[in-house]
């Protein structure tokens, strides 16, 4: 039987440092504008989709409705924070 090596010490992590540039990182702040990903745009606008479906009973056949109509309103949310 071949003799275990012991488990491995645990490995040393930096944080890195903060650069002066304003967009190095994604903190949202009051008058900027934050750039989002395709994935946070749709994780967004489905969450908006089931908060309506919710208000409704999830009562089926209304689903397209639903997506459309939070996909608006977060785009005018969002329009809304960059100016």
């Amino acid at each position: 039987m071949a003799a275990r090596k012991p488990p491995a010490a645990p490995r040393k992590t930096t944080t890195p440092k903060a650069s002066s540039s304003p967009r190095s990182t994604k903190e949202i702040t009051p008058n900027a504008s934050v750039e989002l990903t395709r994935e946070e745009l749709q994780k967004l606008i489905s969450e908006a989709a089931y908060f309506r479906a919710k208000q409704r009973g999830f009562e089926p056949g209304h689903e397209v409705e639903d997506w459309i109509q939070a996909e608006a309103e977060v785009m005018r949310r969002l329009e809304r924070r960059s100016t």
